[in-house]
C-alpha cells in the first residue's frame, strides 16, 4: 500500500525591520588610543635578523614621539573633518560587553542584532603625548615605558543599526549609555580595570560637545601630531630627559623625519631640540 504524500506548507520568511539611530557621544574621562604600530606589523610580516647585545645597545629602544604618532588611527582622506578616527568595532564591542551586566540582554544576541554602521568614526579632540610605566606579559613581568596618545576631551558621532523586533529604541539607548559607564573604549577602560575612555550620550546642542567639535578638529589635531603637549608632569619630565640624552649621545630619532604635512628629511636630535626651544 503506497503511502499518501505529505503536503508541507511553505514557510514565508518575512523581511527584517531595522532602524538607525545617530548618537552624539562626549567623553567623560580621557581616551587613550593604541593602534597596533606599523613597526610591529612589519616585524610579524617579515621578521628582522636577530641582533647581538652590542647592536641592541647602539639602537634606540623607544622613540616616544614616533610611538605617539604610530598609535593614532589616521584618516586617509585629506578632506575629512578630523585627522583621527576610531574603529567602529570599539563601540560595537562595548555594547556587546555591556549586555553581560544588563538584565534581559545577552552578549551573543547583541552582537548579532546591533551593528555600528559608521565605517570611520571621526574623532574630535586634541591628542597629547602620554608616557606611563607598564608591565610586560613575560614571566618576569618586566617593567617598560609605553607612550600613547591621550585625548583629555573627545567627542564623536556614532550611527547604530538594530533589529526592531525584539529590540526597541529605548533599549539600544540604554545599552550604549551603560557601555559608556561600565565598559568604555580605548586602553585602561573600566572593562579592563581602568578609569579611562568613559563616555555619555548627549544632545547635539550640548555646549561642551559643540565646543570640542568646533575647536578640536583637523587643524588642531595636525598641530598636535607635529608637536604634541605632554599630558602630565611625569611625561613632561621623561620626554625632556629623553631628548637631552639622545642629543648628548648623538643619536638619530626616526620621529625627526616625519610630520603630517608629508615633509621628510632625517635630522639629528639636536636639531629637534633646537626647534622645540
Amino acid at each position: 500500500m503506497a503511502k499518501a504524500a505529505i503536503k508541507k506548507d511553505h514557510q514565508v520568511i518575512l523581511p527584517i525591520e531595522t532602524k538607525d539611530i545617530m548618537f552624539f557621544v562626549r567623553g567623560t574621562s580621557p581616551l587613550i588610543m593604541h593602534r597596533f604600530s606599523q613597526k610591529a606589523w612589519r616585524e610579524l610580516l617579515l621578521p628582522g635578523l636577530k641582533r647581538n647585545r652590542s647592536a641592541l645597545e647602539q639602537s634606540l629602544k623607544h622613540d616616544p614621539l614616533d610611538e605617539f604618532r604610530g598609535a593614532l588611527y589616521l584618516n586617509r582622506d585629506p578632506k575629512a573633518s578630523t585627522l583621527v578616527h576610531m574603529p567602529n568595532g570599539m563601540f560595537h564591542g562595548a555594547m556587546a560587553s555591556a549586555a553581560l551586566d544588563m538584565p534581559g540582554a545577552f552578549k551573543s544576541q547583541i552582537e548579532r542584532l546591533v551593528s555600528v554602521t559608521s565605517l570611520n568614526i571621526h574623532l574630535y579632540g586634541v591628542p597629547q603625548i602620554f608616557s606611563a610605566m607598564v608591565r610586560n606579559s613575560d614571566i618576569n613581568r618586566t617593567p617598560d615605558v609605553r607612550t600613547r596618545p591621550i585625548f583629555p576631551r573627545w567627542a564623536c558621532q556614532v550611527q547604530v543599526r538594530f533589529k526592531v523586533d525584539p529590540l526597541t529604541e529605548a533599549q539600544v539607548v540604554n545599552l550604549l549609555g551603560a557601555a559608556g559607564i561600565i565598559v568604555g573604549v580605548g586602553d585602561w577602560r573600566p572593562q579592563k580595570g581602568g578609569s579611562y575612555g568613559r563616555f555619555e550620550i548627549v544632545d547635539e546642542r550640548d555646549a561642551e560637545y559643540r565646543d570640542i567639535v568646533k575647536t578640536e578638529g583637523r587643524k588642531a589635531q595636525e598641530r598636535a601630531f607635529n608637536n604634541p603637549n605632554p599630558f602630565d608632569v611625569d611625561t613632561d619630565e621623561l620626554i625632556a630627559w629623553f631628548n637631552t640624552e639622545v642629543a648628548r649621545r648623538e643619536k638619530d630619532l626616526p620621529s625627526a623625519s616625519g610630520s603630517i604635512n608629508g615633509k621628510r628629511g632625517r635630522r639629528k636630535a639636536a636639531d629637534v631640540l633646537e626647534d622645540v626651544a
